[in-house]
């Protein structure tokens, strides 16, 4: 067989590590590393000589140029990207640092050594103007350190070692790339992500069979393989064996599914431990291992050893789904994502520990989680929870199924969690199931930082995700007034799971007379691609938020609140409590509590919560002090004091002072103070406890497991009409509404009119809307969920008695309506990031951190009139 001297030699290397260029000056190593690398990803020690000392060949630069050198590998390794390191490194303390640097980021070093023979160095640096003085010696050294170096590579911590003897070899050579053991990106699915089994083999099988997989079983009965009909990729996260009742039954199966490709499975700590057992090493038989062991004796050596085969192949973590999803056993910080070492394995094997020990004698886990900020969901088991919730974007599947807990399944890229009971406790633990999760039914309790976290670097921000809006940004000093806010006077912080948005006034209208008309809301709407949108009264009152659970274990159950806080809760705008007491919420809950019975809706919705946002009725209800401070004091001035002005006027006039135009424009304010007086009091009466209140709801917003959001307002509003027609108490009110095509000019008239008749009886104006609400706005997120149409004479209120002044009025048209827009917006995506992880079940910690910033966002500089 003849030798082909052109045939490519692969160097094979992962697709993320640290190249470490081995070779004597004249090598030829920056040539190779401009043929085969990018120009970005190779560090020269010869260019950061430069840096620092304007002479690439100045020696004594070489330690602050190394410094430098290593210091940016530091940073390309951090932030995942292949670096290559020319320099000639052929002495071990050289390349000892930089292993370090590879070992430091949980990459592979890797070695390419060009051994070119010295003469031909040499000669190479004899063509070179600034090394032709070079002396041989000094190649010659460099060889011999370098072949004295060639056997102990590998020892010297590199993963893979690529020696090109001669010229001819070097020119031979071509990179390839592979992909790391872990990086599954290219599979996207749909996967379930399946919890801790712990050798609870019929409830695997009933989780499977509830997923929709087809068991398949050998001829002795036994389930050797699933496979899901829609091609759906089971996954496993560890933990199979030991404490349960069938470990070998566990193992068969989800071997048999991981063989047959539908089904992957990442190791935990319990089958690490398993193999070293079977494999003779000393390991102390506690935790279930004994049960394991004893079961699997009973099983032929021949699949003992498949079981040994299987777990040692394990690999520790898997990305996939694009890099959106990591499944791994006890967790994964996001600087560990991807990476190979044995440092990430450890961390996904047994997670972090404080070095401390709990009441049991068992080591407290370090809360990783509450950290993590990574853009990549994160499922894992190995801690049990009395069940699974979501914290920043990582959750927990181990909810003790062999305590006697459940076994639970999480639907990708769909977020939901399937579970199956346990059928019955098969291990007792050593110590009470407890979430780790903040703010849960049974987790810890909610901390500062989980809501007033700054960005790394300290640059001041906080950062929501939003499905709406993108990542919204909070201010640090924003952030501090919400929390001076919540702090002082929220209600308790497990009923506050919303806070409404602000709504932006439509454009301001030229037409005379008025800052606000129908005509601008429909054309705005007509111009962002809307066609119908409905037009709701827009009542005033006061926004209120109410919670209605239908009775008290509902409330505990949803909420974690605690025995005898009552069954729901009523707050404002800020997350102040409505009412001053507890018996007052109650007796109001007991009433919008009816008309949810007697309307049907428990059983409908298949709830047993409800959220709604309304208005409550009157204003002065709940702005006793505002109307006292603000209003009322400057409508008994204004008519107590124009009176006397007008009179004095008047006798000026009779003696013959021509005062006659300072006369008539007190007498114009005369007339705008009785319609600010009287524009004020028709939203004020009087009430007894719940005697004369009013209560209209307008929106739905959510029940347990959804959110109703995504339903358009004639749903939400014919909710609303049953309430209302089941009410015997008097206390809800219906809204009216009016559904207008913006692009009818005979609807845009009705529409018109609409309006009129409401604000000239005395209305506060109207509301207008997307009809299918989110579904219209899906397409173009700026689009406004609703602006407000407020009429002249409730805008007197707001403006003051006198904006209708044509110079005042001017002025008046050029409100600046950018910013409350925006805040709208970013409001509007807060509240619905809210209601989407509340109805997934998430910590409260993660409602709330959208419900924090919808309230630190109101701290920002707006027109408050607006």
């Amino acid at each position: 067989m003849t030798h082909d001297a052109s045939a490519r030699r692969a160097l094979t290397m992962p697709d993320l590590c640290l190249v470490v260029l081995i070779g004597t000056t004249g090598a030829g190593k920056s040539t190779f590393a401009r043929d085969h690398f990018k120009s970005t990803q190779v560090l020269s020690s010869d260019y950061f000589r430069g840096l620092v000392a304007d002479d690439e060949n100045d020696q004594s630069a070489s330690s602050d140029a190394f410094e430098l050198l290593h210091h940016v590998a530091r940073m390309r390794l951090a932030s995942g990207r292949l670096t290559v390191v020319d320099a000639t490194n052929v002495q071990r303390e050289a390349r000892a640092q930089l292993v370090k640097v590879a070992r430091d980021h949980d990459v592979f070093p890797v070695a390419i050594v060009l051994d070119i023979p010295p003469a031909e160095s040499q000669a190479r640096n004899a063509e070179r103007p600034d090394r032709m003085h070079l002396p041989p010696q000094v190649i010659q050294r460099q060889h011999r350190d370098l072949r004295r170096s060639l056997r102990g590579l590998q020892r010297e911590g590199f993963r893979k070692v690529h020696v090109l003897s001669g010229a001819e070899e070097v020119a031979r050579a071509e990179i390839a790339f592979e992909r790391r053991y872990n990086d599954l990106r290219h599979l996207t699915g749909p996967f379930d992500v399946i919890g801790d089994i712990h050798g609870c083999r019929a409830e695997l099988e009933s989780l499977l069979v509830e997923l929709g997989y087809e068991i398949a079983r050998d001829d002795a009965g036994r389930a050797v393989d699933a496979a899901h009909s829609e091609g759906r990729t089971a996954v496993f996260v560890g933990d199979l064996v030991d404490r349960g009742p069938d470990t070998p039954g566990v193992l068969r199966l989800v071997m048999g599914m991981v063989g047959a490709g539908h089904a992957l499975c990442v190791p935990g700590n319990h089958e690490n431990k398993l193999v070293r057992a079977l494999k003779g090493r000393q390991v102390k038989t506690t935790h279930g291992l004994a049960e394991s062991l004893e079961q699997l004796a009973a099983e032929s050596e021949e699949f003992r050893a498949e079981v040994v085969d299987f777990c040692e192949s394990l690999v520790s973590h898997y990305l996939l789904d694009e890099g959106r999803l990591v499944v791994c056993h006890a967790g994964l910080p996001e600087k560990y994502h991807g990476r190979m070492s044995g440092r990430v394995r450890s961390f996904a094997l047994y997670g972090d520990t404080t070095g401390e020990t709990d009441e049991y004698g068992l080591p407290v886990r370090y809360p990783w989680a509450d950290e993590y900020r990574g853009k990549a969901t994160v499922v894992y088991g190995h801690t049990p929870t009395p069940r699974a919730v979501w914290v920043n974007n990582t959750i927990c599947l181990d909810t003790g199924a062999v305590f006697g807990g459940e076994l639970t399944a999480l639907r990708w890229p769909e977020r939901e969690l399937v579970a199956v009971a346990a059928e019955q406790v098969w291990y007792e633990p050593v110590r009470p199931l407890a979430s780790t999760a903040p703010g849960g039914r049974d987790g810890r309790a909610l901390d500062l930082g989980d809501v007033l976290d700054l960005a790394p670097g300290g640059v001041g921000r906080r950062h929501v995700e939003t499905a709406g809006a993108g990542m919204v940004t909070v201010r640090q000093e924003n952030a501090a007034a919400a929390l001076e806010v919540m702090s002082r006077f929220a209600i308790d912080p497990r009923w506050l799971v919303y806070l409404p948005p602000t709504m932006a006034p439509c454009a301001t209208s030229t037409l005379p007379g008025l800052l606000e008309h129908p005509a601008e809301a429909f054309a705005q709407f007509r111009a962002d691609g809307v066609t119908r949108v409905i037009c709701e009264e827009k009542h005033m009152g006061s926004r209120a938020v109410a919670l209605v659970c239908r009775d008290e274990a509902a409330a505990r159950e949803a909420f974690g609140v605690d025995e005898g806080m009552g069954a729901g809760a009523v707050w404002t705008r800020t997350g102040r409590g409505f009412f001053p007491d507890r018996a007052t919420t109650d007796g109001f809950l007991d009433r919008l509590r009816g008309a949810i019975d007697a309307a049907g809706l428990w059983a409908e919705l298949d709830t047993d919560w409800l959220l709604f946002d309304a208005e409550l009725m009157p204003w002065s209800a709940k702005a006793q002090e505002l109307l006292r401070q603000q209003y009322a004091s400057v409508g008994a001035a204004a008519t107590a004091a124009l009176p006397v002005a007008g009179a004095a006027l008047a006798r000026a006039l009779e003696r013959g002072v021509d005062v006659a135009e300072l006369a008539g424009r007190i007498e114009g304010r005369r007339a705008n103070a009785r319609a600010f007086v009287d524009a004020y009091g028709r939203y004020c009466w009087d009430t007894d406890g719940l005697t004369g209140l009013r209560f209209a709801p307008f929106q739905v917003l959510a029940g347990r497991g959804g959110s109703y959001l995504d339903r358009d307002h004639e749903w939400h509003l014919a909710l609303a009409d049953r309430l209302v027609a089941a009410d015997l108490s008097g206390l809800l009110a219906p809204t009216g509404r009016l559904i207008v095509d913006v692009t009818d000019e005979a609807q845009i008239a009705a529409g018109v009119d609409w309006w009129t008749a409401l604000t000239s009886a005395g209305g506060e104006g109207m509301v207008v809307k997307p009809l299918a609400g989110e579904a219209d706005r899906v397409v173009n997120r700026r689009v406004q969920p609703g602006v407000k149409c407020r009429g002249p004479e409730y805008l007197r209120i707001i403006y003051g008695a006198d904006y209708t002044e044509p110079v005042n009025l001017e002025r008046l048209r050029d409100r600046g309506l950018g910013h409350k827009r925006s805040m709208a917006l970013r409001e509007h995506a807060l509240g619905a990031e809210a209601l989407a992880r509340l109805a997934a079940g998430e910590a409260l910690w993660r409602v709330h951190e959208a419900v924090f910033a919808v309230l630190a966002l109101e701290s920002e500089p707006v027109d408050p009139r607006l």
